[in-house]
């Protein structure tokens, strides 16, 4: 029996012993350049769970020698931050880590913006939402956004050498290779996983993962494995123009609590993505949708949630769109910046208009106007389900 959970056992003290994000903390690189010079300034991690989030804020508040303070803001209140700002010296560095920041709403990032602002508090947020949808447009641009990916196979690899290291004991190959994939680039899943293992069976076989594994999907929270199940089925049902299916897992993440916003989002990127040109105007009920959640909140919203999703899930589907601008991107990645024509230029001064910008350009012309290297190429196929 551990003398406490495998993943806070493991959890680095330091950049030596972390593992992954190396865009970020690698030689010469953004954070680990700031921690290295002590530098603390007001950021938020962006990324899924188990990537290293709260590992790296701990690492940098230990390393500019700052008190840090944890909250979740599943469950902090105004009360919480009064507290914590109250108890800030004028000479010492007061780090508050807030994670799931995207929980607080708008009046409690409002309340915390002052002391962030003035330097009383020093924000360290993550959270596993897009900020730019979830935080206040002032509380953000006070922060810096760093993306935390998944963890590699290999990352992930490393994290189980250690954990077999640390509890004295073997893993099969065959297990090995099932827990890297099970983990999905999570670290705490993965030593959840062994975690659980080693102290119901005490070995590492296969069997015993698997057997383990039951119980802990049990266990996991929203933001974990079956979250990103249920909303993958969510879409795929949708998609498949299965009514019944989508409105099922639909009704699987209003039990389970899940955000109303993520699920809204989601319908207006479908919107545009899957059923595009077919029906234009799903992505206005899209949107209504999301307007109407935002306004109304659960319970009553879970009505207009199904409304949108009985509603898109029955819309023809046409993908011409989404894959046209995959498609430009992917020509760009290739040809890079090519040069724009002339006759597509807007002179704005004298020079411009003698050297031959916008000469030629007629309003509606049907000749082709993409640059002269990739003329004849065609980004955009109407295609129909």
């Amino acid at each position: 029996m551990l003398s406490q959970p495998l993943a806070s056992l493991l959890r680095p003290k330091n950049l030596e012993g972390f593992v992954g994000q190396s865009h970020l903390v690698g030689p010469q690189k953004p954070l680990r350049l700031a921690i290295e010079n002590h530098q603390i300034f007001s950021m938020i991690f962006w990324g899924p769970p188990g990537v290293g989030k709260t590992t790296l804020a701990r690492i940098i508040a230990s390393e500019a020698q700052a008190v840090i303070h944890e909250l979740s803001a599943v469950s902090a209140s105004k009360d919480d931050i009064k507290k914590i700002i109250a108890s800030a010296r004028p000479m010492e560095k007061t780090v508050l880590f807030l994670d799931e920041i995207h929980r607080f709403n708008k009046a409690q990032q409002d309340f915390l913006l002052p002391s962030v602002e003035s330097g009383i508090l020093t924000l360290i947020g993550a959270t596993t939402e897009n900020p730019s949808f979830e935080v206040i447009a002032p509380l953000l641009s006070r922060c810096r956004v760093f993306v935390l990916k998944e963890l590699t196979e290999s990352e992930i690899g490393e994290i189980i050498t250690r954990a077999v290291k640390k509890i004295e004991t073997k893993i099969s190959k065959d297990a090995r290779e099932w827990l890297i994939q099970m983990a999905n680039g999570d670290a705490r899943q993965c030593l959840t996983m062994i975690d659980n293992a080693f102290t119901l069976y005490g070995d590492l076989k296969l069997e015993s993962l698997k057997q383990a594994l039951q119980n802990t999907f049990l266990r996991f929270d929203k933001k974990g494995e079956e979250h990103y199940n249920t909303i993958s089925a969510f879409i795929k049902s949708m998609r498949a123009s299965n009514v019944d299916a989508a409105i099922y897992y639909l009704a699987r993440m209003i039990a389970a609590g899940e955000d109303p916003k993520f699920i809204a989002r989601r319908m207006v990127i479908f919107a545009s993505e899957d059923i595009g040109i077919a029906n234009s105007s799903a992505l206005l009920v899209a949107n209504a949708v999301f307007r109407a959640v935002e306004i109304i909140g659960y319970p009553e919203c879970r009505i207009n949630l199904a409304h949108g999703v009985a509603y898109l899930t029955k819309s023809p589907k046409n993908k011409s769109a989404y894959n046209a601008v995959n498609s430009a991107l992917s020509e760009i990645e290739i040809s890079g910046n090519l040069s724009i024509p002339l006759n597509l230029r807007n002179a704005t001064t004298k020079l411009m208009d003698e050297i031959g910008y916008g000469k030629g350009y007629e309003m509606y012309s049907k000749e082709d106007l993409l640059p002269d290297k990739i003329k004849g190429k065609k980004f955009f196929v109407d295609i129909k389900k």
